[in-house]
């Protein structure tokens, strides 16, 4: 009688480790991927934080201006405008 009981629940352990869709390796799977999922929630958190800072300073007309110079390259009328470029911050073709 106990090598039935026995046999019962190692076929069982078996079954719900390996087998069934709520199996151990199915949960660890998914707690990896809320982890994952987690740490990239911490990222974007911060991107929103550093994204809301920028736009709260080109609310000042300053800011903006400076902001579009620097991105953007625009000038206003009757102004020359150089671009100085290093060395080193170009793109080659091995950096492709």
């Amino acid at each position: 009688m106990g090598n039935k009981y026995v046999l019962i629940l190692v076929i069982f352990t078996i079954w719900m480790v390996f087998f069934d869709t709520n199996s151990w390796f199915i949960h660890k799977e998914l707690n990896d991927e809320i982890d994952k999922l987690e740490g990239n929630r911490a990222y974007f958190k911060q991107e929103i934080k550093a994204d809301r800072n920028q736009i709260n300073k080109l609310k000042d007309a300053r800011e903006l201006e400076r902001f579009a110079r620097e991105e953007y390259y625009m000038k206003k009328e009757n102004e020359e405008l150089f671009i100085i470029e290093y060395e080193d911050s170009l793109k080659t073709k091995n950096d492709e």
